[in-house]
């Protein structure tokens, strides 16, 4: 029993230490976002490969979670850019994001 017990400690903690932006990122990369950019809105999918298309296809490329993190790569842009996500967010929530790029308000579907 001792043994069950430290065990479920040990998970509890290991889970405890998972940052919280994690929730926001399994959020996004489960039902996907709009990134809305000025007056336009640009739909987001990803899957559980690690694979993501946006703008109806246009954009393809591939995603990583590092941290609270979201780290990608697309046809538009080779290079690795690893952005910080808020912590606690839901589907439905709206939030703004910035990257090298610049700021964008994204909506988690």
């Amino acid at each position: 029993m001792r043994k069950l017990l430290i065990a479920a400690a040990a998970s509890f903690m290991a889970f405890a230490a998972l940052p919280a932006a994690a929730d926001t990122l399994q959020e996004v990369t489960t039902h996907g976002m709009v990134l809305i950019i000025q007056d336009m809105e640009i739909d987001v999918a990803y899957t559980p490969d690690g694979k993501f298309t946006a703008a109806d296809g246009q954009v393809t490329g591939a995603w990583k979670i590092d941290g609270d993190k979201m780290c990608t790569t697309s046809n538009l842009d080779p290079n690795e850019t690893c952005v910080a996500y808020p912590h606690d967010k839901k589907s439905g929530d709206s939030f703004e994001l910035t990257s090298p790029q610049g700021t964008v308000t994204v909506r988690i579907k």
